[in-house]
């Protein structure tokens, strides 16, 4: 049953109180003296990341949604109401001025009418994929599964299909854990752009379809009966008329609605109770092995610690133990301990004793044309280099590849996907189920600690290699293919990881063993020029190696 807008303004005014006694899940699923609370000290005493997640190694994300139509990247939503952005200027110069045409027209367009999921996940997993992810909404607002507290939804508008529960069950008859994204925290102040004008030109002080539209202007159109204010989230922080230069209009959103905020909106209740809701619903009805908050820390506050609480609650009620993942970013080391750390885009220069993920796309989060256009897209090799260092440092890679508005993907992702098979099929058993060895790596290549900086990262070389262990062995995964010898230094004879004695090197997916030399500069090792996948990994054999 949905919450009206009384509900939610009353459930808004008591989240605090009511989330220091339970989850919000009503009375059955209520956090008793044993359950997980909601509060980073409970998260943190009672929760453990899952083994599935530490084996799992490889992800693949579905970042898919209405801002793919046009083609144009991420963040077409917001940017295409900022006066003097390539996407306003796009967006006038196909579609019209956004006072007329405003973002909820692409939804209509959303049809998904080629979306093959089942197609699609056979070739994620022979990607290498163990865990798949579903977007269940973006910024924008548009709840993509069969949602009882949001109407607008991709059953009611749209591909009038539920787009969460459809890949769900895909996902896991190909037995692959399943995974859902919440990005609408946002939404609130992502929003207000659409709310805004054009501070110059000739519909200069002219509202955008935001600031007019009402349910009643739904009569007799495809969303008849909805609210776009329900879908823009109302007049949050709304830019003040006057403003009359796009220098000036473009700092104020800056300043204002374009801060990362993690706090709930201050005169809007009702949109973190609804919140609430509308993801406590998602976890019910899909039952999840992971959620992805986009979000620093966890979103919206305290509701967004009842959440997370509500979900490890159900989970144990599921399965017997919680054993599913919530992850959020920027993490202070309790919170390390009550959910996983993402790195979005980004890097770990060290080996973290905590299970973490990187997520990163091979192009745009939303589809994007001129990308493909100019072959942008990272390559398999790329692909596999990132998952080789992330996974000797503890953690896990959710690699997002990029649909088009009607659910394809295009020939030069799918060389990618096809790249990355190829290697996992030769050396996929040493990545899955590793765990770390004493140190992550060796080499020249050297990686700046962050988020959202992977675009400044040098290339590797063949002498950066990293390390796991597995079944008693020790594996060396070198970045490229070395020219003959390769020395890994960190074997050498004495050194502080030198400890153990190496009786046999193979190269994965070649079965004879190759000759090798240990002394006090490393193990020296011959590498053969044929090559079973574009990097080679090394199985490395002997007593107290690991």
């Amino acid at each position: 049953m949905s919450l009206n807008r009384r509900d939610l303004l009353n459930l808004g005014a008591g989240l605090a109180a009511a989330s220091a006694q339970s989850t919000l899940g009503g009375p059955a699923f209520a956090a008793s003296k044993r359950g997980f609370q909601p509060s980073w000290e409970s998260l943190a005493d009672g929760y453990k990341t899952p083994d599935w997640f530490r084996d799992a190694k490889l992800g693949i994300w579905s970042h898919w949604g209405p801002q793919c139509v046009p083609e144009f990247g991420d963040w077409y939503g917001r940017q295409m109401y900022q006066q003097g952005n390539p996407f306003y200027d796009h967006h006038v110069k196909t579609y019209g001025h956004p006072s007329q045409f405003g973002f909820m027209e692409f939804i209509p367009r959303w049809k998904a009418d080629r979306w093959d999921p089942e197609g699609l996940m056979r070739k994620y997993k022979a990607a290498g994929a163990k865990y798949f992810m579903s977007m269940a909404n973006h910024h924008d607002n548009l709840d993509m599964f069969d949602s009882r507290h949001h109407a607008w939804n991709t059953l009611r508008v749209g591909p009038g299909r539920d787009i969460v529960g459809t890949w769900e069950k895909v996902a896991r008859q190909h037995g692959l854990r399943f995974g859902v994204s919440n990005h609408s925290a946002h939404a609130w102040h992502w929003w207000q752009t659409a709310y805004g004008y054009d501070a110059e030109g000739p519909l200069k002080g002219r509202r955008y379809d935001a600031f007019r539209l009402t349910k009643a202007d739904g009569k007799g159109k495809w969303w008849q009966g909805l609210d776009p204010q329900d879908l823009y989230t109302g007049r949050n922080m709304v830019i003040p008329d006057g403003i009359d230069s796009i220098a000036a209009a473009n700092a104020w959103h800056d300043k204002h609605d374009g801060e990362w905020l993690e706090t709930p909106p201050p005169n809007n209740p009702a949109f973190t109770a609804n919140w609430l809701a509308r993801q406590n619903d998602l976890v019910d009805r899909y039952r999840p092995d992971m959620v992805y908050f986009d979000n620093y820390g966890l979103p919206l506050g305290q509701a967004g610690l009842s959440a997370t609480a509500h979900y490890y609650n159900r989970a144990r009620a599921w399965r017997g133990a919680s054993g599913v993942v919530v992850t959020g970013k920027k993490l202070s080391p309790l919170q390390r301990r009550g959910i996983v750390e993402d790195v979005e885009r980004g890097f770990s220069d060290r080996l973290r004793p905590e299970p973490w993920q990187t997520d990163t796309c091979i192009g745009n989060w939303h589809y994007d044309r001129a990308l493909y256009d100019r072959d942008g897209y990272k390559s398999a090799q790329d692909v596999i280099q990132r998952l080789i260092d992330v996974v000797s440092k503890n953690g896990c890679l959710m690699l997002s590849i990029p649909q088009r508005g009607d659910g394809t993907i295009d020939d030069k992702e799918e060389r990618v996907l096809e790249g990355m098979a190829g290697w996992i099929a030769v050396n996929g058993p040493a990545i899955y189920g590793s765990r770390p060895w004493r140190i992550f790596g060796e080499g020249p290549t050297k990686l700046v600690e962050g988020m959202q900086n992977e675009g400044a990262a040098k290339p590797f070389e063949a002498a950066d290699i990293r390390f796991v262990t597995k079944g008693g062995d020790l594996y060396a995964l070198p970045m490229a293919w070395p020219s003959g010898e390769l020395v890994i230094e960190s074997l050498a004879t004495s050194g502080p990881t030198s400890g153990g004695e190496v009786r046999r090197v193979e190269l994965v997916g070649s079965p004879a063993p190759l000759a090798f030399k240990r002394d006090g500069k490393g193990l020296r090792v011959e590498i053969p020029s044929a090559r079973p996948a574009f990097t080679p990994v090394l199985k490395i054999s002997g007593p107290g190696l690991v």
